[in-house]
């Protein structure tokens, strides 16, 4: 990195300095992710009689002139960098150059005019010291279906205008302590309230994810002398289940209940089954007995003697109650 951009690292200043040709020279300060795309704007527009020239670390990489007529990028240029290859694009209009995956250096614009004094801007852009594995941790986020995602801009205190974007609709924005949430339909509609934004950093989170979040969130973060654009991978994994196989572990699931409530009701039945049988053995042999008793009294009932009999007519008494209580409460069980 250059002195200029060490010096000027994360300040943005104006500086004006006379000089015979040059009106002034702006130094801004860009703090980006690698792999962030930045447009670094002239603030002007072009008139057909201007020269506009880009220089990086000293080795012009860019150059239109106001009637279209010399216009180069990376490689193209005279003694352009290779290492730029494809990743610079200029904006015809206004000399504005974008660069993709960028890298970080000092930047500097110089405007030739004939009509006006000439202009010189100064850009410091500076990545943020993150790893690799760092960078994909933040820029790529994977998680179940229910689970909740943060995207952090890596920003505090935001006093440009950051605006998000999920596959190229605008989803939410934040200016200063203002934001908006799902200003049209569709949005309403796919998220449903899951949006939350943060006022201190920007960062977007979107809670209770489904499938269709999947996708590329866009960050664009807006500023006077810059926009930079940051791209987020999210990939929501559902559970693996489909609806239909869903609904079959629900029927199961009742038919496993009704058949465990059959199969208690089968055993209760059976129980009360065999107890009315035990109950049916008692009553029967309650009366063979009292049968037999009876045969046997009568038949040794002309060997007694008339006390005895008297005696034995007592006892038999007793025991036709005490047999007639019994088979009633049989009777009763066997109702039961």
């Amino acid at each position: 990195m250059s002195h200029l951009c060490r010096q000027a690292q994360f300040e943005s200043a104006q500086y004006a300095r006379p000089s015979g040709s040059v009106s002034g020279v702006d130094r801004v300060s860009v703090s980006v992710m690698e792999g962030d795309s930045v447009t670094l704007h002239t603030g002007v527009q072009t008139n057909q009689q201007e020269d506009i020239k880009w220089y990086c670390n000293n080795t012009r990489i860019a150059q239109i002139t106001g009637d279209l007529t010399v216009t180069c990028t990376d490689v193209q240029c005279e003694d352009g960098d290779e290492r730029f290859r494809d990743r610079l694009k200029l904006d015809h209009q206004t000399g504005s150059l974008t660069i993709t995956n960028t890298d970080a250096g000092e930047y500097k614009l110089k405007i030739f005019s004939r009509s006006r004094k000439s202009f010189e801007k100064t850009f410091c852009v500076t990545g943020h010291g993150v790893s690799a594995a760092e960078r994909d941790e933040v820029k790529r986020k994977s998680m179940m279906e229910g689970e909740s995602v943060t995207l952090d801009t890596g920003v505090i205190s935001p006093s440009d205008v950051m605006t998000w974007y999920f596959n190229d609709t605008r989803i939410a924005e934040i200016t200063g302590d203002q934001s908006k949430i799902c200003t049209d339909v569709q949005c309403k509609e796919r998220f449903r309230d899951r949006l939350k934004l943060d006022h201190q950093t920007g960062s977007l989170t979107i809670t209770n994810t489904r499938n269709t979040h999947s996708g590329e969130y866009v960050l664009d973060i807006s500023g006077s002398s810059f926009n930079i654009k940051r791209i987020f991978n999210v990939s929501v994994t559902d559970s693996g289940l489909s609806s239909a196989v869903v609904a079959g572990i629900c029927a199961a699931a009742v038919l496993l209940v009704a058949a465990g409530a059959g199969v208690i009701y089968w055993k209760c039945k059976e129980r009360r089954k065999d107890t009315k049988t035990q109950h049916d053995d008692q009553a029967n042999g309650v009366k063979g007995l009292s049968l037999n008793q009876t045969e046997i009294l009568m038949g040794d009932a002309s060997h007694m003697s008339s006390n005895q009999t008297d005696a034995l007519g007592m006892n038999t008494n007793n025991l036709s109650q005490n047999q007639i209580e019994i088979e009633r409460e049989a009777a009763i069980e066997i109702l039961m």
